[in-house]
């Protein structure tokens, strides 16, 4: 059965695929109820770990797996667990909350935001702002300073937020230039310019960003992967100088066999019956619509920020 499982394509749709052969410990996290994870995805996760450890393109004991057809919040309310943390060597296996990417709405042109809740629209264009499914193996990571914000207990904390880039193939293979990766999701609202001029974050004349923390965890992204707080500092922890695989679901084919109701064909049912019927939104289809959108509705002229308070 090993072999059988290294020798799946993940382009094949859903329907010509079969769970695979796996051990005790691992079947009990097997299937399609909250926090398991489906035969399928598992399928084409272990593949593609497999695939890359051989490739000597991996060496971490450890392989994700995300299913972006589930829902986003869990029946007790809280975030759903579609991200899966798969290490066999160690028999574990870690089900987590991830986001999915939101889309965009191009007035006049197209369509492609998704609700909170099921992501109907996936696709790889840039600036789309959507999730695209297939095969990542995760590459650096990065600080990046993102501005001030003021703590429960007084003072000004700064937000240093992780950044861990995938790398793709095939149809995510512009993950790269899309900036697709997995960080936090924490943001920093309602910016505003503080006078700071020791600051070492200070700009040209001596001014920082301030803002007020917001955690999305269980929201939607700008197609990255965003995780809480605490599960992002353990996966980067994880992958710091150990790359690993990444296998996201659907992909392009699996949309369109579901779009097409090919019979077998995997999908979460309880998203299937909110959004109806999926879509893929392609780079050659999208981008020409973006770049049009882009062209009719020029950014205004840039503004500084305001400054803080009375400064």
């Amino acid at each position: 059965m090993a072999l059988l499982i290294g020798a799946l394509t993940l382009a094949t749709p859903a329907r010509a695929q079969r769970a695979p052969d796996v051990p005790a410990w691992l079947a009990v996290h097997v299937g399609e109820g909250e926090g398991q994870i489906a035969p399928l995805v598992l399928a084409r996760a272990q593949a593609l770990y497999r695939r890359k450890v051989a490739e000597g393109a991996v060496r971490n004991p450890c392989y994700f797996a995300m299913d972006a057809t589930r829902p986003n919040t869990a029946e007790d309310g809280g975030p759903g667990r579609r991200f899966y943390v798969i290490c066999e060597a160690a028999r574990t296996f870690q089900a987590i909350s991830a986001g999915h990417g939101a889309g965009r709405r191009l007035d006049g042109l197209a369509d492609f935001a998704n609700g909170r809740e099921c992501a109907r629209n996936f696709g790889n264009a840039q600036d789309s702002e959507l999730t695209a499914g297939g095969a990542y193996v995760t590459a650096e990571i990065k600080d990046s300073f993102k501005g001030y914000y003021r703590a429960a207990g007084g003072g000004d904390v700064p937000l240093v937020r992780s950044f861990v880039q995938f790398e793709g193939e095939g149809d995510t293979a512009n993950a790269r230039p899309r900036a697709i990766g997995g960080h936090a999701a924490l943001t920093l609202k309602g910016l505003c310019r503080r006078r700071d001029p020791r600051n070492p974050h200070a700009d040209a004349d001596g001014y920082v960003l301030q803002g007020t923390l917001v955690d999305y965890t269980g929201g939607r992204s700008n197609g990255c992967t965003s995780w809480s707080p605490t599960d992002a500092a353990a996966l980067m922890a994880a992958v710091k100088d150990a790359p690993t695989t990444l296998y996201l679901y659907p992909e392009a084919a699996d949309i369109a066999a579901v779009a097409h109701g090919d019979a077998g064909a995997y999908w979460n049912a309880a998203c299937l019956r909110a959004i109806g019927s999926p879509a893929y939104w392609p780079q050659g289809a999208l981008a020409p619509l973006i770049a049009q959108y882009r062209r009719d509705h020029p950014p205004p002229p840039p503004r500084p920020l305001p400054l803080c308070g009375a400064q």
